[in-house]
Formats: C-alpha cells, structure tokens, sequence
C-alpha cells in the first residue's frame, strides 16, 4: 500500500487509536494522519506525548484530539466512544493499547491476570460494542501478536488475553456484518523493547526474516486493513517476520 490519491480513501475521516501516543500506537496514529485521517489520541498516562504527537500530526495539516481514559476503568471505556464523536464522528477503532509483561505462569498473581484481562480484553470489547451502537459503516482493526496463535508459557497473561482477542476479532466480524469489517494485526518484533537491558539481537534470532521490522511496512498494513476492499473481514495478519511459522 503505497500513500497516493488512487489508494488513499481515509481522506477526512477519523479514526480512534487506543494507546497511540507512544511506540507502535505511535507509528500507526501518524500513519493514518499521512492517509489523509484525522485522529483521536487516547491514552492513559502519558499526556505529554500525547500532546506533542497532536501537534505532529496538525503540521501534516490533519486535526488530532488528545482522549485521556484509564481502560482498566469499563465505565470510562464505554464513554470514550461517545466522547469521541461528539468531537468527530469516527470512521474506525483501532485497539492497540495493552500491557505486556513477563509473567509465567507460575509467578502470575490474580492481580495480574484480572489487569491484563482489563486492558487487553474487556476494554477491546466495550469499546468495540459501543463503536457498533453508535457507527453505522466503519471498521475495527484490532492488534494481536504472533504468540495469540502460537502461544507460549512466556509472557502468560498477556499471551491469553491475546489469543482470547484474536477470537474475538473473528466473532465480531460475524457479528457486525455487513456493515462493520472486523480485522487483526498480528505483530512480531516491531520494536526494541523500551527496557535496554534485553538482548535485542536475541528476540530476532528466531525471526525467519532474520530482522525487525521497518516503520514502514507498519504503516502499510494498517493502512491496508483500513483501506482495504470490505469483502476482506475476519482475517488476522501476520506482520512478524515469519515468526509465528516456526
């Protein structure tokens, strides 16, 4: 997918992206904004990212919004949909927000495990229902991980709320047919973890591709489920270098 006038129809519309004012939720708020979309910024504390990101996008001469809502809070989650379109009406959601913490299975306390469910499934749901209620034509892009379909004992928790998603995303395309596609993003190594002590050469020692990825082809792929024809639902794309065939 290429950002030309042929390709581009996100000319104007706005598009919610939870989580998107840093890393990944980063690169795919600014990726919609060089699309032609508008933006809603959501995210749970990091305001003066956030704030900065909206700037970033004003001087590509897109608007932004900055959403400030804790998703582990349902009530709020289920308000930021209507919030949102008093501001705009939204054309997609986009759930990328989530935690991702090292816990086996073992060392996973209730705690964590209701946390995790919290972020990383129950707020994907509420704001998908209320996305549906409020949205007559529309999409949902939902953002997995290689391991939902391949899950490991790494990474517990988060492993089975993305697993549970990666479902999900399957029935509500089923669900919300014919007017509302429902696709997944899968990714593998995007990023460098934000914690410098990790060996980054041994996260992608298993990565067929033999690399991470390149901001660009992260782009594209939103860009794609975003834009692509509306017959494409249910599918779950594997932006991951290969990683979960092996």
């Amino acid at each position: 997918m290429r950002y030309n006038d042929e390709m581009n129809n996100l000319q104007g519309k706005t598009i919610l992206i939870t989580g998107a004012a840093r890393r990944v939720g980063k690169i795919f708020a600014l990726a919609c904004a060089k699309a032609g979309a508008n933006v809603m910024i959501h995210h749970g504390h990091s305001l003066e990212e956030a704030e900065s990101l909206r700037d970033e996008i004003a001087s590509l001469g897109r608007s932004a919004w900055v959403l400030t809502c804790d998703l582990s809070q349902p009530e709020a989650v289920s308000n930021l949909i209507t919030q949102a379109n008093e501001i705009s009406p939204l054309y997609a959601l986009v759930n990328s927000a989530s935690i991702f913490e090292n816990l086996s299975f073992q060392n996973t306390s209730l705690g964590d495990w209701e946390k995790h469910f919290a972020i990383n499934l129950t707020a994907p749901f509420l704001l998908s229902q209320a996305f549906a209620k409020q949205t007559q034509h529309g999409r949902i892009v939902n953002i997995l991980d290689w391991r939902a379909l391949r899950p490991s004992a790494d990474h517990f928790p988060y492993t089975i709320t993305k697993s549970a998603l990666a479902s999900m995303t399957k029935s509500l395309a089923i669900a919300l047919a014919p007017n509302i596609v429902v696709n997944g993003l899968a990714l593998g190594a995007i990023l460098p973890p934000a914690d410098s002590s990790s060996d980054k050469n041994k996260i992608i020692e298993n990565v067929p591709a033999q690399r991470w990825a390149e901001t660009k082809e992260v782009e594209e792929a939103l860009i794609f489920l975003l834009t692509c024809p509306t017959y494409i639902t249910g599918e779950i794309i594997h932006l991951d270098g290969g990683r979960h065939l092996v």
